[in-house]
């Protein structure tokens, strides 16, 4: 395995622990590879019950996938080497969403992009006092994908085209509130619901003991505003139905939205819509990798990257510029199958 991926038996449990504090274990292409493998190798092992996903040290779950590899990928190979990390990240997320053993992730910290690839598959979801979660693809030229079409489109009250367009980060009693944990609990009690889960007791009545009431979720009080503004497939409704809205709250995510890659708002509303008429997670991996591939070695990405983590001016150039710019052409080439030798495939 690799030592960025920390794997063990405890008990009757896989542990997959994320290890690469000083990245906020943000995923490398040779993380997917082990976790897949682990998986496969626990899948048949019948003394395995369950598989605990979690991070070692360090203040974050997950922070994303490897960013930098594919902005360099896009610049140096056209793409190559990025098309591989995500062929291999999506076949993990694939993996995961149906293996055959119940997967817990404990989302403790910053949950965003690839970590929210690895903790949605699982049937039981564990938020604390410490989640961040968060989608911020569209502020970078890429979109949300690990699987993000699927989850988000399947939340209620369209919160998932709202964390979609803006990148909206929640904390723990909002992602319960939204769908997206299963569970919250005081990030003082994970050490013993692993513990609890390792030595063989039920996992739902574990969690179920060591929650607590969360916080009021803040979100909430938004949701009718959420279901009124974001209830379109357009980005152009949706612009023109927060900027017929005098208040504060509208005001201020459309100016958010008016910060994000128009192309990768509306790539993001497309991929939403067509994911939710999907029959299967694999076809939205599928989709997803074509939309991934396109996507990767179009200007906004590496733009987006440049201004946001590299240069950190926080001043990208988007191109095309404006909404009306994105043109249902360049979507179909986005959206197109690739040529069938060049199509994902699970594993």
């Amino acid at each position: 395995m690799t030592e960025e991926l920390l794997t063990r038996r405890e008990g009757v449990a896989g542990i997959l622990s994320l290890n690469r504090p000083k990245a906020i274990h943000a995923l490398t292409q040779g993380m997917c590879e082990a976790m897949s493998a682990a998986l496969a190798g626990w899948a048949d092992d019948v003394e395995v019950k369950a598989i605990i996903v979690e991070h070692a040290e360090g203040r974050g779950f997950c922070s994303g996938g490897d960013i930098n590899l594919l902005r360099h990928s896009a610049l140096t190979d056209g793409g190559e080497e990025g098309r591989r990390f995500f062929f291999d990240e999506y076949r993990l997320n694939d993996q995961m969403f149906n293996y055959g053993k119940p997967l817990v992730a404990f989302m403790d910290g910053i949950t965003m992009g690839g970590g929210v690839g690895i903790s949605q598959p699982a049937k039981y979801r564990v938020a604390t006092q410490n989640t961040r979660f968060a989608m911020p693809e569209t502020g970078i030229g890429l979109f949300p994908d690990v699987g993000g079409g699927w989850y988000l489109s399947n939340l209620e009250g369209r919160v998932g085209q709202f964390l979609a367009l803006t990148g909206a980060r929640l904390d723990g009693a909002e992602c319960l509130w939204a769908g997206l944990a299963t569970h919250y609990l005081p990030a003082e009690a994970l050490p013993e619901a692993k513990a609890r889960i390792a030595a063989g007791e039920e996992i739902g009545g574990v969690l179920a003991a060591l929650a607590t009431t969360p916080p009021e979720a803040k979100i909430a009080a938004h949701a009718a505003a959420i279901r009124q503004h974001f209830a379109f497939d357009t980005l152009e409704d949706v612009l023109a139905s927060l900027e017929s809205d005098s208040g504060e709250w509208a005001a201020r995510e459309l100016a958010t939205l008016r910060t994000k890659s128009p192309q990768s708002c509306k790539v993001a509303l497309r991929q939403l819509a067509e994911s939710a008429a999907l029959d299967t997670f694999t076809e939205n991996m599928a989709m997803e990798y074509r939309i991934g591939a396109r996507v990767l070695v179009l200007p906004d990405f590496a733009e987006g990257v440049r201004a946001v983590i590299v240069d950190k001016d926080q001043s990208p150039k988007w191109s095309p510029a404006s909404p009306e710019g994105v043109t249902q052409e360049m979507l179909d080439a986005i959206f197109a199958p690739l040529p069938p030798e060049e199509e994902w495939k699970p594993l």
